[in-house]
Order: C-alpha cells, then structure tokens, then sequence
C-alpha cells in the first residue's frame, strides 16, 4: 500500500483524479445502459403508459436522494472506499435483477415489480457512487483542485452514459435484453476490485462536523439552480426515445450520445473559465447555452436538428454542475466537503426525479410536442436562481 501511494503522490494531479473518477465511469456506465431501453420495453413491451414508464425510470432518483445524506455522512466519518464498495454491491444486484425482468416479459406485472426494485436499487449504487471517487480525489490531491475533480468526475459521469446508451441499444438488439444485465453485472464487479485495491482515505481536519440538513441549507441556493438545470438533461435523456418514436424517426440513442460528446467537449475545453470569470457568471452563460439547444429541439423539423439541439443542450450543461458546485462547497469548513458534495447531488437527484413523471404528464396531457418548450421553461427558471445569486454575492461585497 505505501508503495502505490508513493507512485500517485509522484503523479500529476490529474492523472490522479483520472484514476479515482475511473470508479464513477463504472457506475454511471451501468446506468447508462438501460437508459434508452428501459422507457420503450415499459411502454411498448409491457404495454403502460408513459407517466408509469417515466415514473418507473425516475424511481432511480427517488432512491438516490435518499442515500445522498447517508452517503455524505459515510464519506465524511469512514472515507469514501466503503461507500464506493456498496456502491458497486448493488449494480451486481441490478445486473441479476435485470437478467430476470426481461426475461418475465411476458407476464408484464412481475416484470414491472422487478424493474421497479432494480431501480431502486440502481438508485442506492448512485446515491454511493456519486460524490464519493470525487471526494476520493479531494483527499488525495487537496482541496486546491476541486473545480478539476468536481469536472473530471463529470466527465467520466457523462461520458459513460454517452458510450453506454448506444451501446445498450445495440445490445438489445443484436443479442437480446438479457446481455444489458450480463454486462451490468460484469462491470459491477470489475468497479468492486478496483475500488477494494485502492488506500482507503479519510478527512483528518479536526473541525466539528455540521449535521447534514445544516449543510443542505447552505448549499441549497446553487442546487436549486441546478436541479432546474437539470431537468433540460432529464427530458433529453428519458424522454428523447419516445419523441423520436412519436415522430418516426431513428437513432434516438445517437442524441444522448451527441449529448454526452459535447458535454465532454464542453468540460474540457472551458475547465478553466470557473477560476477564470466565477462559477456564478459562468453558469449562467451556461444554463443560458443549454436554453437555446432545447429550443431547437422544440422547434425541429427533422433528427438533425434535435442533434443539434442535443449538442448545445450538453455543451451548456456541461460546466453547471461543477460552476455553482464550486460555490456551494465553499459554504462549508473542510470537514463537512463530502456532505456538502452529497448535499448538492441531492439537487440533482430531485431534478431527475421529478422530470420522469412531470415530463411525462405533460406529454400524456398536451402530446409530445410540448416536453421540450416546457423544459426549456423550467431551464430559464435556474437562469434566473443565478441572477438571483450573482446580486447577493454584489449586495455583500458592498456592505464589507
């Protein structure tokens, strides 16, 4: 163990935050799978309705924001190796859960309960996964790079799920919805051995630890910016397939993988303009970005456009998180960084959440066409958060 920690300590920063957000590609990859299969097997397979099928995927979300505190509190106390273990625990559970929904498909009920807990339980591993290979990182290379961990975890969040998408769809069908469980299963473990030979972690900062909900209040301001941020990503990811099904069209898959590309391309490229101009002022150009991808996939006429649309969508919301994310972790003492970092993925946890069944009762109410205009909508509403946040921090800079 003091050998490998040697050899990271003589490596760049970055090269080190690669290796522990590696952990977060593995859970997101899992993910992402299933995140253009499972909305069509629910509602065309199973026979329900759009509101259950976008429930169904929701519950995902639902379970996550639960963990988030736990997960926090786990980081904080015990180190992130626990969490990230538990984390990768459970998609070995989703991976045989989602072996024997799909295959129950014809007795649709069963089917359902099984999809419903896997979920569940997809939920809990993100709820793990999610802020705890980035608080990983933090530990290892100092809190002096967290806008880098904060975006390479992003990175690997998003760029996972553009691999994956795709290639569950190819997945399911060349070879059948039964691979898309064998090969949860298979990177489930793999993520559990590489996060078991890591050095276990932990913050020695002797400040007093604040209990959780104290530290959601802090934060709660830029993760409400977020979570309606979120929701132009939530339409877009589980949503797009049926739109483009409404519409004739193919290739759904291929938007949520322009998404992610220039999600990607998005970080990398402006990963330093958050040191540079302030995470408020650069969210709001980027919440600003994502606005007009999504009008242009209210507006179009044709796949093109919606990729298009789906491009500027991903390269707006690319530094959203990691923008007001820097904000929000500033608001606490060092020792409650994990916290904070689960508290803030709370915000987009609820976002997720709720888009599944909000979305899809706009859909069954006013058709298809109205999901992405009503996105875009609530999009603008984070806009206007950071507004909000931008004159706050300029009313206390005047007073001190």
């Amino acid at each position: 163990m003091k050998n490998s920690s040697m050899l990271v300590l003589t490596q760049k920063p970055s090269f080190v935050i690669a290796n522990y957000v590696l952990l977060t590609f593995y859970g997101y990859f899992t993910i992402g799978l299933t995140l253009a299969v499972l909305p069509m097997f629910i509602h065309q397979t199973l026979g329900y309705n759009t509101i259950i099928a976008g429930g169904v995927v929701s519950l995902q979300y639902v379970m996550t924001f639960i963990m988030r505190a736990y997960a926090g509190k786990m980081v904080d106390h015990q180190g992130p190796k626990r969490a990230v273990m538990i984390s990768m625990s459970c998609f070995i559970g989703v991976g045989l859960l989602l072996i024997f929904a799909f295959a129950l498909a014809g007795k649709p009920l069963w089917s359902l309960c099984l999809l419903i807990i896997s979920r569940l339980l997809t939920g809990c591993g993100e709820g793990m996964v999610g802020a705890s290979p980035v608080n990983w990182a933090m530990l290892r290379v100092g809190e002096e790079h967290t806008a880098t961990a904060i975006s390479y975890n992003g990175i690997a969040n998003y760029s996972s799920m553009a691999i994956a998408a795709p290639l569950g769809v190819w997945l399911s069908a060349t070879l059948g919805n039964w691979s898309l469980g064998l090969l949860t299963l298979a990177i489930g473990f793999i993520g559990f051995w590489s996060a078991y030979m890591k050095e276990p972690l932990k913050s020695a900062s002797d400040a007093p630890k604040q209990p959780f909900f104290k530290v959601l209040k802090a934060v709660s301001p830029f993760g409400s910016g977020l979570a309606l941020a979120g929701i132009g990503f939530g339409a877009l990811s589980t949503f797009v397939t049926l739109y483009f099904a409404a519409h004739r069209w193919e290739n759904a898959a291929t938007c949520i993988t322009t998404f992610g590309l220039f999600f990607i391309f998005g970080r990398l490229a402006f990963s330093k303009a958050i040191a540079r101009h302030g995470g408020i002022p650069v969210a709001m150009a980027s919440i600003a970005v994502e606005c007009l991808g999504l009008v242009f996939i209210s507006l179009a006429a044709s796949p093109h456009v919606v990729m298009l649309g789906a491009a500027l969508t991903g390269l707006g919301f690319a530094l959203v998180f990691p923008a007001l994310g820097v904000e929000a972790v500033q608001q606490v003492s060092s020792a409650n960084k994990g916290a904070a970092l689960g508290a803030y993925g709370l915000f987009i946890d609820i976002s997720l959440g709720i888009t599944g069944p909000l979305v899809g009762f706009v859909a069954k109410s006013y058709g298809m066409e109205a999901i992405f205009p009503f996105s875009t909508l609530m999009v603008l509403g984070g806009f206007f958060i950071c507004m909000a946040l931008k004159w706050r921090s300029r009313s206390v800079v005047r007073r001190s």
